[in-house]
């Protein structure tokens, strides 16, 4: 069994509320019956690999220079809870078996929605949707998507764990 596999899942309905519009979505997946909620998503949010630690910095470096933001935002914590902060990511919603996380900026809007399905094999869902709200938008997730799907790959498999509870 991959740790990690790609799915071609279309949005929710749940999904479709979240943005006014998506024009991009992908999700991944992996297993994990052993950890919380909490815990898969700082699993996958909080636990990164030198590499994509290196990407991000590259990448807060180049969108400064097309006046895109990259410093964290007034109010910035910590505490898993609606309002905290995984990383750069905002929590917007918690449930038992979801965590919807994402930003608003001047170019896109995005969310990231882990989701715990409870199949016996690759339950644990990471879907990333997109809103572009401009061409600025458009251009920059033209730019990342490779980069995107190498990304959320590595960092979904850092939640893998075979363990039962």
């Amino acid at each position: 069994m991959r740790k990690v596999k790609e799915e071609k899942i279309r949005p929710t309905l749940a999904m479709q509320e979240l943005l006014a519009t998506i024009d991009f979505y992908d999700t991944f997946s992996t297993t994990n019956h052993f950890h919380s909620m909490e815990e898969i998503t700082r699993l996958i949010f909080n636990s990164s690999s030198r590499w994509v630690d290196a990407l991000f910095k590259i990448r807060n470096k180049l969108v400064q220079l097309i006046g895109l933001r990259s410093d964290l935002p007034s109010g910035y914590h910590t505490r898993f809870e609606v309002g905290g902060y995984i990383k750069f990511f905002k929590i917007f919603s918690i449930t038992a078996n979801e965590v919807i996380l994402g930003a608003d900026d001047s170019h896109l809007n995005f969310r990231a929605v882990v989701t715990n399905d409870y199949a016996n094999q690759y339950n644990i869902k990471v879907t990333t949707l997109v809103h572009f709200n401009n061409a600025k938008g458009k251009w920059y997730m033209k730019v990342i998507q490779p980069f995107h799907r190498l990304v959320v790959a590595r960092m979904v498999k850092n939640a893998f764990c075979e363990k039962v509870q």
